[in-house]
């Protein structure tokens, strides 16, 4: 097992590939979009850690206080993403990046960690249940079935914002709330907007680009959060099949 990990730095930063999506005979705008992102990130306490392989081995965490998500609690770390996926799998590096968080954690004198989760696993959520096998329990919940889980050190908890238990706006169109810390949503935003102005689809595609955006969104979000008919319905990136069976609703 390789357990070389690297952290992305300010100085690394331009060099280092972005393990969530690999591109390498060409540049590719989601992966400078993200990059771009990061390095406004990085000076907040932002940490991407990934193996030091060519391979989709990393986790991605933040002090709550800066993660671009509609959750408030004092002293906690959040947790964007934890991916280990292909031949990587099975070889002990999730529970070292997961170790790796809480031992940060730890070190800073943090409250705990937390991670968005949902009573049904979402595609685009890390693994709840790998989590919860490290202590990580369910602290609050929304009305549409998303949990936020944490592990706490001191008996303290953070919690959805009030917002994000709205789940319903006022547009009754299509509407997609998206950040670029993702590398796939430049691409899929496209698919869709294409889809919907080739078909007569009214949408809107929102853009969160600020802290403050984000704590103040009206449901759950990790990076991308959709609505229909003014109702909540998913954190998960859509391809056209899972748009078509929004709209059927």
């Amino acid at each position: 097992m390789n357990t070389e990990f690297i952290t992305l730095t300010p100085e690394n930063l331009a060099k280092e590939h972005l393990c969530c999506i690999i591109r390498s005979k060409k540049p590719y705008p989601g992966v400078e979009a993200k990059r771009q992102w990061l390095a406004e990130r990085l000076e907040e306490g932002h940490v991407f850690r990934k193996l030091d392989a060519k391979g989709c081995v990393f986790i991605e965490y933040a002090p709550l206080e800066t993660a671009w998500v509609p959750i408030t609690g004092d002293n906690f770390l959040y947790i964007y993403c934890l991916w280990v996926t292909g031949s990587s799998k099975g070889c002990g590096y999730g529970r070292a990046l997961l170790e790796s968080c809480i031992a940060d954690a730890k070190n800073q004198g943090k409250s705990g960690v937390c991670m968005l989760g949902a009573q049904k696993q979402k595609a685009w959520l890390s693994d709840q249940n790998f989590a919860k096998k490290f202590g990580f329990e369910v602290v609050d919940t929304t009305p549409g079935g998303y949990e936020l889980l944490a592990l706490s050190f001191d008996g303290s908890q953070p919690s959805f914002t009030a917002s994000a238990k709205q789940e319903t706006i006022e547009n009754p169109e299509l509407t997609v709330y998206y950040d670029l810390q993702c590398p796939y949503v430049p691409q899929q935003i496209n698919i869709l907007k294409t889809y919907c102005m080739e078909n007569n689809i009214p949408a809107s595609f929102l853009q969160v680009d600020s802290l403050k955006k984000a704590k103040e969104l009206p449901c759950p979000f990790n990076n991308w959060a959709v609505f229909y008919k003014g109702k909540f319905q998913t954190v998960n990136l859509l391809d056209i099949p899972s748009l078509e069976r929004i709209l059927k609703k």
